[in-house]
């Protein structure tokens, strides 16, 4: 297997090297650390036998580390300020949880593997998460260890899971992290605006009204005649175009910008000039409370996660404490529903890697094991958090029961998921994908709200990725 040198993984983190200096990007200083590539594969393929009694494990959230307290079976104590966790055997997991703000995660991660070698036993990283848009830039590196050759994984252990789960962390055959969720999208859309809109708030109906881009579009000016937007901003619909696009957006040192994404752009302009979105940004305030009570937006393209770990507390009129469930009448909660929407897509997901030179080999086979192959925790978590979980079996078990979702005013959204997983394709993916698709949407704000014309746009995408990837020469535009 070809590793990603010590250069290409900054690099691919949009680093740059300066002689014997090495500056992560945004500034942050990264280690100068000599230890090569060799030394860490050899910490990968030489784990020693006695087991550490510190377990660290970096990720950006608390997503994973709610998943393991709640659901590793040899969990004894958490830490009240949960920044530990204590396993029956007396192994302190220690989280370090660095939000990924303009790149923060990624930066400290990179400083902190590059200086992996000579950490002492109890900092050395054993578990480190990571996400779709990036994995391939560690997958395809020294830093983390193959789940079955290096952890012990086996074929019958992974078995249940995804494949697409497998392909996007897989590099020449080499399996490099594994996960407890899978993550297909759907488009999530209130019922009382359905009804207003359409006459009708059934998802099967309400699909047919949706199911290709004309339908959708169509809708919008129904919607926009009604006083709703369909849309709440720039950036709801661009996953569903960007995970269709026909080829990877880097081919050597060349960007392909595909088709499929200046229909995007031709798309989002035209529904912010004729006012059919709100001129929202992802995760901005205003398009939070666009999904709330006061909200008016039509719908909103979510995958997994976002159903159960935003949209549902965005929906609410007052907060609920943790563990307690909210009711029916509680803002909009229950006025929501999902359907296939125009195109299948996936949006995110988190995998557990192994890293190079930890001591608890054993114990990160464990986690491993237990929080993304067992098929009765998988399905108890999808049972308790309405999260879609990583085992074919567990899903088609919920999707074809009874099981509702109060919150979907009653509907199995486990059905529909199910369906959509078998046809994610991740096969496009790549190492570049986060910063450039970053980039373009950034670029092209500016020509979604009229500071600029769409050329400036261009040209201001390319001198910020030359700027970012300064090995990536050239940008060609569809004809």
């Amino acid at each position: 297997m070809k590793k990603i040198s010590r250069r290409n993984f900054l690099l691919a983190s949009g680093a740059v090297t300066i002689g014997a200096a090495l500056a992560a990007c945004g500034g942050s200083s990264a280690s100068t650390s000599t230890a090569s590539s060799a030394t860490a594969s050899s910490a990968a393929s030489e784990a020693p036998a006695a087991q550490g009694k510190v377990l660290n494990i970096w990720c950006w959230n608390d997503e994973f580390q709610s998943r393991f307290n709640a659901y590793y079976p040899e969990v004894s104590e958490v830490a009240e300020d949960k920044s530990t966790t204590t396993l029956k055997d007396g192994t302190v997991v220690k989280w370090t949880i660095n939000p990924n703000e303009n790149n923060n995660y990624q930066n400290k991660l990179d400083e902190a593997l590059l200086s992996q070698d000579s950490a002492a036993d109890d900092d050395k990283i054993d578990i480190f998460l990571i996400e779709a848009d990036y994995a391939l830039k560690y997958v395809d590196s020294d830093y983390a260890l193959d789940v079955k050759a290096d952890i012990g994984l086996t074929d019958d252990d992974l078995s249940g899971q995804y494949q697409y789960t497998k392909d996007i962390v897989t590099v020449d055959g080499s399996q490099r992290g594994t996960t407890w969720q899978a993550t297909p999208g759907l488009f999530a859309y209130r019922r009382s605006i359905a009804k207003d809109v359409l006459g009708t708030d059934d998802p099967t109906e309400v699909q047919s009204y949706l199911s290709d881009w004309d339908k959708f579009n169509d809708v919008a000016a129904q919607a926009y005649a009604k006083g709703y937007k369909m849309l709440s901003g720039f950036d709801d619909s661009f996953r569903t175009f960007s995970n269709n696009i026909s080829a990877p957006w880097v081919d050597g040192t060349t960007i392909n910008v595909d088709p499929n994404m200046m229909k995007w752009v031709d798309q989002t302009k035209e529904y912010t000039d004729k006012g059919y979105n709100n001129k929202s940004s992802l995760w901005d305030s205003q398009w939070a409370a666009d999904q709330g009570p006061t909200g008016k937006v039509f719908g909103f393209f979510y995958s997994t996660w976002g159903i159960n770990f935003t949209l549902l507390g965005n929906s609410l009129e007052t907060p609920v404490a943790d563990g307690e469930t909210p009711q029916v009448g509680n803002g909009i909660y229950g006025d929501y529903a999902v359907c296939e929407g125009p195109q299948p897509y996936y949006w995110g997901g988190t995998w557990i890697c192994g890293a190079a030179g930890s001591d608890n080999i054993e114990l990160i086979r464990d986690i491993m094991q237990k929080l993304t192959c067992d098929e009765a925790i998988m399905k108890q978590i999808t049972l308790d958090t309405q999260d879609y979980t990583n085992n074919e079996k567990a899903m088609n078990e919920i999707a074809n029961s009874d099981y509702s979702s109060d919150f979907l005013g009653g509907q199995n959204h486990i059905a529909l998921f199910a369906e959509a997983a078998g046809k994610i394709d991740m096969s496009n993916a790549g190492p570049y994908d986060q910063g450039i698709t970053e980039s373009f949407q950034a670029a092209f704000k500016d020509y979604f709200t009229g500071n600029v014309d769409e050329d400036t746009a261009k040209a201001n995408f390319q001198t910020a990725i030359q700027e970012k990837y300064p090995e990536l020469t050239d940008v060609v535009w569809p004809a």
